[in-house]
């Protein structure tokens, strides 16, 4: 594929093949079968699913992390990544409920640092726990007694010349 300013770049896709919970604890269990040799693994994994010599087979780094899967977690099935949520505690949900309800006009930011807690932190358990949706309080200018009158004369005005326009346009047309 060629890029902008003649800059040639490969693309290479992957195939990512899907194995059964069967077929791949087969693989575990012939793996210890088979003194952790992968090669026996996939030669007995071609002759127990009827598999052509030519047709793919699970890579031994395939089997080596449904291995290690099974030794860690007792399942061949890829384990789940990310960190452990220590935020979103129920602890943590009261706390913050109860800091609102007892400062409401206090910023989220104040809140935060109150009660040790990251501003993001505060700002999700608000929104996705406590269903608050956050706002900033804008301060507007005061409508006096004559202001609703003066907006009347004003939209008039403002309709008047927009026809106007439309009447010199069509007068310039014909």
């Amino acid at each position: 594929m060629m890029l902008p300013g003649g800059v040639a770049v490969n693309s290479v896709e992957f195939e990512m093949e899907s194995w059964t919970g069967a077929q791949c604890a087969f693989a575990v269990k012939s793996f210890y079968k088979n003194n952790d040799s992968y090669i026996a693994v996939q030669h007995e994994f071609r002759k127990k699913f009827g598999i052509h010599q030519n047709s793919k087979v699970p890579s031994a780094h395939a089997i080596k992390t449904w291995v290690n899967n099974f030794e860690e977690t007792s399942s061949t099935v890829k384990k789940k990544g990310g960190s452990v949520k220590t935020v979103g505690t129920p602890q943590n949900i009261d706390t913050v409920r109860a800091s609102f309800q007892q400062s409401p006009h206090r910023s989220a930011v104040r809140h935060s640092k109150k009660l040790g807690l990251s501003e993001s932190s505060v700002r999700r358990i608000l929104h996705l726990d406590l269903h608050f949706h956050l706002y900033k309080i804008q301060v507007l200018q005061k409508l006096e007694e004559g202001d609703a009158a003066k907006r009347l004369v004003f939209s008039q005005q403002m309709l008047d010349l927009k026809q106007e326009k439309r009447n010199s346009q069509q007068s310039n047309h014909e």
